[in-house]
């Protein structure tokens, strides 16, 4: 999923919609979605740095009753996700540091 493409739309402002929009819809039509959250460079630089961002892909955790396998979600979008669907729980013990959440709560508006 990280490979880059010059014509894929890197821009927060056109990403961010997708993300909280088709991407979540798509996911709950297997499990309700509870979270969302960006981790890796997202979620360490400030927001109003991202400018230095492009070109690189979305890191975006969902968290969810139970986690998916496979989820390779809207692949051929040609947005750049590394998408992961894992429960509560194992957010809690492997990522609850490096994270911001963009749903329910958008804390990259804090």
């Amino acid at each position: 999923m990280s490979q880059v493409k010059h014509e894929a739309i890197w821009q927060h402002d056109q990403v961010l919609p997708y993300i909280l929009t088709t991407l979540k819809d798509k996911v709950e039509e297997i499990t309700p979605v509870e979270k969302i959250f960006l981790f890796g460079s997202r979620s360490r630089v400030p927001l109003e740095n991202w400018k230095e961002l492009e070109g690189k892909d979305w890191d975006v955790l969902v968290q969810a009753k139970f986690k998916l396998k496979n989820a390779q979600v809207l692949v051929d979008k040609n947005y750049h996700l590394d998408l992961l669907v894992l429960d509560e729980e194992k957010i809690k013990t492997y990522y609850s540091n490096n994270l911001k959440m963009i749903y329910p709560e958008n804390e990259l508006k804090k």
